[in-house]
């Protein structure tokens, strides 16, 4: 029979079914690369659980203008604070003054048993949720809602938690202590560094010329649901700061 074709021929089968699947693959390639960039995209969201978008923060100063004895002589709990938003260097150097790093070795400000580090600190503002890393200074975004009102319900209604512009939350992870010290010992060193941080952060305040109380009265098993905080950490403090009014 004359007048075969390409596909007629073995040869060109083969041809054929070669190209079909190349371009097989290029597709399945390019849907790869789209399906990527849209979850990628999607992931710059801040969410509540996951690592989101960092940002660093300003340097934390070294010297400032109120001695350690004047801080001590003005601290009071404040609990009435103005509306207006603190800064990145302020948010930034109270976090700093409750688990900055302070040298080459990752020691921080506040002391730790056996330098464990069990703390974490979440910060809660009107832009919304999100972690602090010492190492580097940095903020991990982890929510874009604003948790003050559903932590204030959670904090027995307190006021001070949704009228402050921030809340600095320290919570504590025993098993970090616990896997020296065994877990009995790790409660109460946990207890301790989390008394040790938030005092650093209410005389900062003051240096800063802010307002801040400490709040142990709360719901935990709330907060934690609030936070969207991992198995294994336990909210230790809710720290309302700002400008007092």
């Amino acid at each position: 029979m004359t007048g075969s074709t390409a596909r007629d021929r073995p040869g060109g089968v083969r041809a054929g079914t070669s190209r079909r699947t190349a371009v097989a693959a290029v597709l399945v390639v390019l849907l790869g690369a789209i399906a990527v960039s849209l979850l990628s995209s999607e992931g710059s969201a801040p969410t509540t659980t996951g690592r989101g978008p960092e940002e660093a923060l300003p340097s934390p100063r070294l010297t400032g203008p109120v001695s350690l004895e004047a801080a001590l002589q003005a601290r009071r709990s404040v609990r009435s604070f103005s509306a207006e938003a603190l800064t990145r260097a302020e948010i930034g150097q109270l976090l700093w003054a409750a688990q900055g790093v302070t040298d080459l070795e990752g020691h921080r400000t506040a002391p730790s048993a056996g330098a464990r580090y069990p703390l974490e600190l979440d910060v809660v503002t009107a832009d919304g949720l999100a972690r602090y890393v010492p190492d580097g200074h940095r903020l991990v975004r982890r929510g874009s809602t604003d948790l003050r009102a559903a932590l204030r319900r959670a904090a027995l209604d307190q006021p001070a938690i949704g009228e402050a512009p921030l809340i600095i939350v320290i919570s504590g992870v025993s098993e970090r202590t616990a896997a020296r010290y065994g877990a009995e010992r790790a409660e109460r060193y946990v207890a301790l560094e989390a008394g040790h941080a938030a005092q650093n952060v209410l005389l900062e305040a003051v240096s800063l010329g802010l307002g801040a109380v400490p709040v142990g009265a709360f719901d935990d098993a709330e907060v934690r649901r609030i936070l969207a905080l991992a198995d294994g950490e336990a909210p230790l403090y809710l720290i309302p700061a700002g400008h007092p009014r």
